[in-house]
């Protein structure tokens, strides 16, 4: 990836100054992956650590210089996939864990915040969604909370890593069982490869659960992606996808918002708290494509008036209107420092932004 610093010198030479998410350009590096690995080191698991003989390093490029540490009571699995280390542990305070490459995915306790979002974000912005769409999503959660709104006959899943898909629904029923319901369909394999043979404007609703931009992931956040999403969705369907943390990679939410922009008629930036993730909250862009107009921040299918949803399988746990209107309200650093931010309320198409 190219680095979009504003100096002009290399970025190697000025690492310490320029933002933690201008490693983007390096995160792919295999010198850097291989530092990014889960260690459970004297009942502590911490993201950015690993162990090499008995020194401790906390490198993960994604966030350098800090380490995020979780008390562990007991390892339940840890196996490496074809594609990325799948890590499940019982922790002290937040239930159960899962971490992919030493990232976090989610805990019990925590996982209502992220799972409930970007489900209900999109969901809940345009009138009886019907087909829909999840990139990703191994674990089963989004699919639990799509199958809230009764107006969805058709929900198709590509993930790309079968393990993860068979440790959720040992480990984490309580999400796994969004893979029970009959309008599941579920397909393993490459999502890119996946969307080829996707007629176009298939979809209402596409969602991307996708992990941090390292291995597996790192072609589903460049355009060519995000054209192949507009193309699977029809005159106003809308796509949510996972858009890191406005406290640590403002670079990424650039990139990312600039090239929804190129894409898509109208784009937004929304965001929630998830405890267990670094800094503590992360990001979503949500997308309409064009035809009928959409009003992410209004929700004109309310979660409340949808017959059942509050209730289906488990109550629901974070989100409500209210929730949904606050996600959309962006701090003042975030609209200076993501000058694209400034005018996406009333963004429309946009040639070459």
């Amino acid at each position: 990836m190219e680095c979009h610093c504003n100096n002009s010198m290399n970025c190697e030479e000025k690492e310490k100054e320029i933002p933690s998410c201008c490693l983007k350009a390096k995160i792919s590096a295999a010198e850097l992956e291989s530092k990014c690995h889960s260690t459970v080191v004297s009942g502590w698991f911490s993201e950015s650590q690993t162990l090499s003989g008995k020194a401790i390093y906390f490198n993960n490029p994604m966030w350098p210089g800090e380490a995020h540490s979780i008390k562990v009571e007991n390892v339940l699995f840890k196996e490496k996939s074809l594609f990325q280390e799948v890590l499940v542990f019982e922790s002290l305070t937040y239930g159960k864990v899962l971490v992919l490459d030493g990232i976090v995915q989610l805990t019990e306790k925590d996982e209502c915040a992220y799972q409930e979002m970007i489900t209900h974000l999109p969901l809940c912005s345009i009138q009886s969604p019907k087909t829909v769409l999840v990139v990703g999503g191994g674990d089963g959660g989004v699919l639990r909370e799509i199958c809230r709104h009764s107006s969805v006959t058709h929900v198709d899943i590509c993930e790309i890593d079968q393990m993860v898909i068979d440790v959720s629904k040992k480990y984490f029923p309580e999400l796994a069982i969004g893979f029970e319901d009959p309008r599941v369909h579920l397909h393993v394999g490459d999502a890119i490869e996946f969307l080829k043979f996707t007629s176009e404007g298939k979809y209402d609703a596409i969602i991307v659960d996708s992990s941090d931009p390292v291995g597996p992931a790192q072609e589903l956040v460049e355009k060519p992606f995000f054209v192949t999403l507009a193309n699977a969705l029809r005159a106003g369907g809308v796509l949510c996808n996972m858009a890191e943390s406005m406290w640590l990679h403002t670079h990424l939410i650039q990139d990312l918002i600039s090239i929804c922009q190129q894409t898509f008629a109208s784009v937004r930036y929304a965001w929630t708290t998830v405890p267990t993730y670094p800094s503590g909250l992360i990001g979503f862009i949500l997308c309409s494509k064009e035809g009928p107009d959409v009003d992410f921040v209004n929700p004109i299918n309310p979660i409340e008036k949808v017959e059942g949803a509050s209730e289906h399988i488990r109550e629901l746990m974070f989100y409500n209107s209210e929730m949904h209107k606050a996600a959309f309200a962006l701090p003042a650093f975030l609209k200076r420092e993501v000058r694209l931010l400034r005018d996406t309320a009333s963004a429309t198409h946009c040639n070459g932004c």
